[in-house]
């Protein structure tokens, strides 16, 4: 017996129950089991005994996988220890069935004597290791070993009926005393690594050898600690030919023959002219190691020869036999092939058949639309070492004899001319191996059945072990190859062959593997932005005595507490204690948070980046509130003496001059329990100590963005106190990116800094900003616990009595009476009354609807017109009374005058005539158009009797439950089904909805029950699935269940935020209080669950009110890119403890990081790199056209069922116009734009964000004519080298409105330097110096120069320009002002001509000491 069928069927498993095996295929988890000694007092002296370990599904009662035995260890005894056998072995394996009812069972075997002088193996105990805990997670290792209890008996008991699980409950199983088996069980991660190479549920020992594995190292106690593989080698298989006894043409006769009696027999029909015919012919070909496939088999169309025609490199019908053959068109390439004995490539030859009646219209009932697919012959190679290239020749097989693909092939029982063990066929094909590796055959002999050839010694192995490379697949079936019917075949239906085929073949199967491009590993070189963005409270400034005097004496307006007293200011660098218990127990239970801008001040450093505003505006999102843009705000100077002059913010009037009220802005937020949902008080409170609130200063003329600024929340926590105040200086940043700068690995985040590589962060000014929250009394008593969690379960409508079910049809109301429900029906109305209905109450009918009392004392509401409460009827008989006709328009002259009067004096005749008979003649009339109304409103309720019974049937079995949605948040609830019948029933459950669904999966549902503390049971295997993927449960009668659901939205609802608070701030607005309240009736969608059964028949309806609420923002990102184009960027997430609501876990825990986007057409993705590297977020954003600004949200998980993000950021990408320019260093570039303009003239002006490096031209502002061209001239002086990128904007400056942006892209290259010198200055206070640098005219006329500098903060010249004769020479005057800080400075000064061009440039280092 050869080494590959000794272990093939060594190794065969049963296979887990049909219920496992029909879910989708979870990912495998690797275990590592140490049994190391059985101890107790049941164990004999001397006695031999022995451990067995198999896999058992307590849910189906079932053993899989193969049953592992241990060693036999005999029982020692060392007192005063009870008797002991140790086993120390180690047994691996992985499994993907994690549910909690998969468990390891281990068996005590012991041998006992016999009689006759032998021995007998009798099982004297069992016990049960559970593999996974609650979750689908694996069990938590345990820091020291684990005691296994033992049970009398046999494992067999656990296939009793009465078997319970958890092991605990069953009253029939006894406790061995005293004894016990010491283990250990853990997860084993090195494991996966040959998943490849292992069969799933199969026990391994350490000891035993794995084809494909390289001899561990180490000891015995844990082989497979580090496993390493072995080197696979490369090869090809071409001139693929399948020839089959005695011919194909008969082979395929004969087998379909007996094909169409079989499906005969079981169809029970007569012969017709209906039959199977072959529709496709493949050949699965893969490598086997003896335990499992190493990849998925290759699939191969093979044509038969005559149809091959002239394909080159198949051989001729001449060169087999006189038979016909199959041949394969293209060649296959394997890539996992290994040197050893165990390691076969396996053949499969397999036919598929479809009905030849379909054509004809006619299919017997048998036979489907679905392709029949049979195995008909497999045989198996041994690759030797021999030759470079060779022939080789297989017997092919068939009948009951187990192949590597576990399925049956056919076999005839006719007898051959080329004997008994050639009469199944042979397969041909010739071999060769890349030009690098050794691998090749030899010609195989034809040996018969049942014989093996001699297998080779093992090679020596190389000490190196490589990983098989993903190479391309073979020849795999395409669409097109399905789709294209070979001559001579029957033509079949196409689409259940292509569905097979996706499923079988390799999804990037291609015609030829040599035809198809291997990609070489390449990672993109990206720069990634750090996620924390601004570091809130990581260096926080307090504001000096000075700024505290100028700001109190600037008349700000005052923050008063509940008892109209003024807000004590406490430091904001006090340490703020956050107790979550002392707050709830608060009974000033209300919050008004007030956030108060006061002033913005410019740094002294920010001379050298851009001009200062004038006027600014902020934007901001605090909480669930909506995002706030604030009106502008003038800056305006105080007076002090200071070095950078203070300015204070002032709101404008709507005609834009200075408001007389008191300066800056101030915003209240009331957050009050009322308004909240049920426990989210404990979440806002929890956003105020986690959380920051970002704030973007924004230029008011430019509308270009000054910087951001953030703010720890935290001061905000009241912990007892009435109110709380603090001020705030926060130091206003802007960030720049520098394109196409190479990230170095870990250098990105270097030292825990969290700020990558070719970023620049500017301060830009500081933001002086008031924060306070005063507490208010609610309606709620103080001392009240805090609102309980809503309930997660959704009852069915009961009508027993008392229940108020409603019943209203048309508009009438249901009012419980009595304990029972008194519906309100149609009214009839008559002349000006109601006629009551039979079987109602006399005087029930009115037309005023007021209430009247019962004989038994219980009050109802009166029924009300059915006019009143249907405007469909009431439009019919609006439609039906004559309209008055406006007469013709009055002539405004005497003649009509005149004739007005004639007619009023004939009418009043005609009055006084007709005042006896006309009475009489309006009676009639009115009751003539009674009696109209009245048959039209029988029609109309005889036409809308049907629908009206089955929508009241309809609400009386319908329950309603409201859902507070928030995006990214799952909302979870169970709803109470119930089978009102007497018999089962298969109820089919129908959502119109796909952000609602049903938790199919039971992890889900135990995890969302552990989240929401629900005590109701899990149920496995609930719900089966429909070819709709609609889900169906089975229901016994009048049987009782809960059905899981689960809301989640990634949607960001634009509705929310219009409705949750104003429109805006208008201009002048002196304070704006916005206040958290619930949704409109205009945001609110309903969903409609169906639960059918047979027939579409519902037996419940459940409405779920969805009411969408505003999210909270932990992060905004604003990205700048030229419109049209993609942008693809990398955030790179921070330490994942560090973020807000991270789960709790122990050290060394690496979570596994989802992300969401709210626009589905984002391309929004993670990859774990494993555990130390940092995580990276990947996003790919398609851009619009300029100016436009395009928002979504992202949200962050760490749990795999995506519950409750941890993180939400807000992002924005602005579309901007691309400019490219290439220019030099401190020399000017001239270009221009062409301005459109717009339907209607405008007056407009060009900003820019960088004044001293781009220049426009008109600078002032300037007319847009309407849908006309206006040239914009732009200068460019860049100051230095690099990738940089320059905004500007063309704005309205009377409407304040974006016209156009565009995004300059410079690529700036750095002058020549021609001298070089080297100074030493004082630094931190130092006192600066002057210098001089001599320039000679090399030029024989005059000349005049300009200087210019790239660090005009650091040096100033004498004078910027200078003229000299030719030849002269003259000195430059140098002023070197003093750095701040110790180091090293080089400073470029550059000498350009009369035209801006570059003559010399100079460079000057500078040591500051």
């Amino acid at each position: 017996m050869s080494e590959w069928r000794r272990m093939f069927e060594q190794t065969l498993a049963l296979p887990p129950h049909s219920q496992r095996r029909r879910g989708r295929p979870l990912p495998s988890t690797a275990f590592r089991c140490v049994l190391k000694y059985l101890e107790g007092a049941a164990l004999a002296q001397g006695a031999e005994y022995q451990l067995r370990l198999s896999l058992f599904d307590a849910t189906y009662h079932h053993f899989f996988g193969r049953t592992w035995h241990s060693g036999w260890r005999a029982a020692r005894v060392t007192p005063p220890r009870p008797a002991r056998a140790a086993f120390h072995e180690t047994v691996y394996f992985h499994t993907s069935l994690n549910q909690p009812g998969i468990a390891a069972v281990v068996e005590v075997v012991v041998a006992a004597g016999r009689g006759d002088g032998g021995s007998q193996h009798r099982s004297c105990g069992f016990g049960l290791i559970p593999l996974f805990g609650g979750g689908s997670e694996a069990t938590e290792p345990a820091a020291e070993d684990r005691a296994l209890k033992l049970y009398h008996g046999t494992p067999r008991a656990l296939l009793h009926p009465r078997f319970q699980d958890p092991l605990e409950k069953n009253k029939y199983l006894m406790v061995m005393e005293k004894s016990h088996l010491q283990y250990a069980l853990k997860p084993h991660q090195p494991l996966e690594t040959v998943f490849h190479l292992l069969p799933e549920n199969l026990l391994l020992s350490g000891l035993q050898t794995i084809p494909g594995l390289l001899p561990a190292r180490g000891g015995a106690s844990d082989c497979l600690q580090k496993p390493r593989l072995m080197k696979p080698v490369t090869c090809y298989l071409e001139k693929l030919r399948v020839q089959l006894l005695p011919s194909l043409e008969e082979f395929e006769e004969e087998l379909l023959e007996l094909l169409n009696e079989d499906r005969l027999l079981q169809a029970s029909a007569v012969p017709g002219g209906d039959g199977l015919g072959v529709r496709e012919r493949r050949l699965h070909v893969g490598v086997h190691n003896g335990l499992r496939f190493v990849q998925t088999p290759q699939v191969a169309v093979l044509v038969p020869e005559a149809e091959a025609g002239g394909c080159p490199g198949v051989p001729g019908m001449g060169a087999r036999g006189e038979g016909q053959a199959l041949v394969l068109r293209s060649r296959i390439h394997l890539s996992e092939m290994v040197p050893h004995p165990a390691f076969r490539v396996c053949f499969q030859l397999e036919y598929v058949f479809c009905s030849s009646g379909r054509a004809a219209g006619k299919a017997l009932p048998g036979a489907g639309e679905a392709a029949d697919m049979r195995s008909v012959r497999w045989a198996v190679w041994s690759p030797v070492l021999d030759a470079d290239e060779a022939e080789v020749v297989l017997p092919l097989r068939g009948g009951a004899q187990r192949g590597p693909c576990q399925a049956l092939a056919y076999r005839t029982g006719s007898s051959s001319r080329q004997g008994k063990h050639v009469e199944s066929g042979t397969v041909q094909f010739h071999v060769s191996t890349d030009s690098e590796e050794h691998l090749v055959t030899g010609a195989e002999t034809l040996h018969r059945d049942g014989d093996e050839p001699q297998e080779p010694p093992t090679p020596p192995l190389s000490s190196t072990a490589l990983l098989p490379t993903a190479s391309p697949r073979g020849p795999g079936l395409s669409v097109s190859q399905l789709s294209a019917v070979p001559r001579g075949r029957v033509p079949a239906q196409g689409a259940g062959i292509t569905h097979l085929e996706a499923a079988l073949g390799s999804p990037d199967a291609e015609p030829s593997a040599g035809e198809q491009l291997r990609a070489l590993p390449f990672a993109p070189l990206q720069v990634p932005v750090a996620a924390v963005g601004l570091q809130a409270g990581s260096s926080p400034t307090l504001p000096s005595r000075a700024s505290l005097a100028r700001l109190h004496a600037a008349g700000f307006p005052e923050i008063l507490d509940c008892n109209q007293e003024p807000v004590e200011v406490s430091e904001p660098g006090d340490p703020v204690s956050f107790s979550l218990q002392l707050e709830e127990a608060d009974p000033l239970q209300g919050n008004e948070v007030v956030l108060q801008f006061l002033g913005f001040d410019r740094d002294a450093q920010d001379g050298a980046e851009g001009t200062w505003p004038q006027t600014i505006f902020l934007t901001f999102q605090f909480y669930r509130f909506p995002p706030v843009t604030t009106p502008r705000l003038q800056l305006v100077g105080t007076a002090g003496g200071l070095a950078v002059p203070a300015q204070l913010l002032v709101q404008l009037n709507k005609d834009g001059t200075l408001s007389t009220g008191p300066p800056g802005l101030q915003l209240r937020y009331l957050v009050e329990p009322a308004f909240l949902r049920p426990g989210e008080q404990r979440w806002f409170l929890r956003y105020l100590a986690e959380h920051s609130l970002q704030i973007d200063v924004w230029d008011g003329d430019s509308l270009l963005l000054v910087g951001s600024a953030a703010v720890k929340l935290k001061p905000l926590l009241r912990q007892g106190r009435a109110a709380v105040r603090t001020h705030h200086e926060l130091e206003v940043t802007t960030t720049e990116y520098e394109p196409e700068v190479v990230v170095l690995g870990r250098e990105a985040v270097r030292h825990g800094a969290l700020w990558p590589l070719g970023v620049r962060v500017a301060l830009r000014g500081r933001l002086h900003l008031c924060l306070a929250n005063v507490g208010h009394l609610c309606e709620e008593a103080p001392g009240q616990p805090p609102s309980p969690q809503p309930s997660r379960i959704v009852p069915p409508p009961d009508g027993a009595p008392g229940s108020c079910i409603p019943l209203s049809a048309a508009g009438g109301e249901s009012v419980p009476v009595c304990g029972t429900v008194l519906p309100a029906l149609y009214p009839q109305p008559w002349c000006g009354g109601l006629l009551p209905f039979p079987g109602t109450m006399a005087g029930l009918g009115s037309a005023t609807g007021a209430m009247a009392l019962l004989p038994a004392g219980g009050w109802v509401s009166r029924a009300r017109r059915l006019v009143e409460v249907d405007g469909e009827l009431a439009a019919v008989l609006q439609s039906q009374r004559p309209e008055p006709r406006p007469g013709p328009p009055a002539a405004h002259s005497e003649a009509a005058a005149a004739r007005r009067r004639k007619l009023r004096r004939m009418a009043l005749v005609r009055q006084r005539e007709d005042a006896g008979s006309g009475r009489m003649s309006q009676l009639s009339e009115r009751c003539a158009r009674h009696v109209r109304d009245l048959q039209i409103i029988d029609a109309y309720r005889e036409h809308t009797k049907g629908e009206s019974i089955s929508r009241v049937l309809s609400q009386a079995i319908t329950s309603t439950h409201t859902v507070r949605a928030v995006m990214g948040t799952a909302e979870f609830f169970e709803f109470a089904l119930k089978n009102p019948y007497s018999v089962q029933h298969t109820v089919t459950i129908e959502v119109d909805h796909p952000d609602l669904s049903v938790i199919l999966d039971p992890r889900e549902w135990r995890h969302f029950k552990e989240l929401t503390k629900s005590v109701t049971p899990v149920e496995e295997e609930m719900f089966h699935l429909r070819d709709d993927h609609r889900p169906q449960v089975y229901l016994r009668p009048k049987e009782t269940i809960r059905i899981p659901f689960k809301y989640q939205t990634f949607s960001a609802d634009p509705a929310v935020t219009v409705a949750q608070g104003p429109a805006g701030l208008g201009t002048g607005a002196h304070a704006a209080t916005h206040s958290l309240g619930k949704s409109g009736a205009g945001q609110t969608k309903h969903i409609q669950v169906s639960f059918q059964v047979s027939g579409g028949k519902p037996i419940a309806l459940l409405q779920v009110k969805v009411e969408p609420q505003p999210h909270v923002v932990d992060q905004t990102f604003r990205f700048y890119h030229p419109e049209l184009t993609f942008l693809k960027k990398t955030i790179r997430l921070p330490p994942w403890h560090t973020l807000p609501g991270a789960p709790v876990r122990t050290p060394g825990w690496q979570p596994e990081v989802f992300v969401r986007c709210s626009d589905p057409d984002i391309i929004c993705e993670t990859k774990n790199m494993g555990p130390g590297e940092p995580q990276d977020i990947f996003l790919k954003v398609a851009g619009g056209p300029s100016p436009q600004i395009k928002k979504f949200f992202v949200a962050i998980y760490m749990d795999a069922w995506l519950a409750a993000p941890v993180q939400i950021w807000q992002l924005y990408l602005h579309s901007l116009q691309r400019l490219d320019v290439g220019c030099t260093a401190s020399q000017l570039a001239r270009l221009s734009l062409l301005l459109r303009g717009t339907p209607a003239p405008r007056r407009v002006r060009a900003f820019t964000s960088h004044p001293q490096e781009l220049q426009v031209d008109p600078d002032g502002a300037f007319l847009l004519p309407a849908n006309g061209i206006q040239e914009l001239r732009i200068g460019v002086r860049p100051r230095r080298a690099g990738s940089r990128f320059l905004y500007l904007n063309l704005v309205d400056v009377e409407s304040h409105q974006l016209v156009s942006s565009w995004l300059l892209c410079l690529t700036c290259r750095q002058p020549l330097i021609s001298k070089a010198f080297e100074i030493s200055l004082p630094a931190a206070g130092g006192r600066g110096c002057n210098k001089r640098i001599t320039y000679t005219n090399p030029y024989p006329s005059p000349r005049t120069y300009f200087l210019c500098t790239n660090r005009p903060d650091l040096v100033q010249f004498k004078e910027d320009s200078f003229e000299v004769a030719g030849g002269e020479v003259y000195t430059i005057g140098l002023r070197f002002a003093p750095s701040r800080s110790v180091g090293e400075e080089e400073i470029l000064i550059h000498i350009n001509d009369h035209e801006d061009k570059n003559e010399e440039t100079f460079c000057v280092k500078v040591l500051y000491q």
